[in-house]
């Protein structure tokens, strides 16, 4: 993940995978198998929808479809901050560079979101 990719189809896509084997190395709690359920599907529904807003039907479908990709990284930072790290500091640095790259795809998708906006204008 240190590398940044700069197309957001593939960077997207490669949340969702590094998130997923992050997941395979966390300690096995009641809490974290149900958090890890819905990390799991949000962070692979940033993507899809990204997806989606590149194959949308108008403007109004694109910025719906934009707006999901923002609320859903930040669905995925959410549950990573509630994960049971085990004080395992591999893990620990793991998870922060997934909710760094979870904010940064916020960031990214306002972005859009603001641009679009001021196109419409």
């Amino acid at each position: 993940m240190e590398n940044k990719v700069y197309d957001l189809e593939e960077r997207t896509r490669l949340f969702a995978l590094n998130t997923r084997q992050f997941i395979k190395r966390l300690p096995r709690t009641i809490g974290n198998v149900e958090d890890a359920k819905q990390l799991v599907r949000s962070s692979g529904s940033v993507g899809a929808n990204y997806i989606e807003a590149n194959e949308s039907l108008g403007k109004k479908d694109f910025l719906m479809r934009i707006k999901i990709c923002r609320k859903e990284a930040k669905e995925s930072g959410y549950w990573l901050s509630l994960l049971d790290l085990g004080g395992n500091e591999v893990i620990i640095a793991e998870c922060n560079k997934l909710q760094q790259e979870s904010r940064e795809l916020m960031k990214i998708f306002g972005a859009i979101l603001t641009k679009s906006a001021m196109k419409a204008e």
